[in-house]
């Protein structure tokens, strides 16, 4: 029989760079989240030039329900 014992001071210094690297990466993302939704007042949308394609596609769907 042999005499190995498995090296558990390897085992637990992957397992701390496993957890280590968990947490810098909420940590990041935590920051992320939570700086941008300071400026989320801001926030413009608009949508222009779909004026004359949405009316030609509503009187599309209004002659599709009237079967016309």
């Amino acid at each position: 029989m042999s005499d190995q014992q498995p090296n558990s001071n390897s085992n637990n210094s992957f397992l701390a760079f496993v957890v280590g690297g968990l947490l810098v990466a909420v940590a990041v993302l935590g920051w992320l989240f939570y700086s941008s939704a300071e400026d989320s007042n801001d926030v413009n949308i608009s949508i222009e030039g779909a004026g004359e394609g949405a009316s030609e596609a509503a009187d599309a769907i209004e002659g599709a329900v009237n079967n016309e």
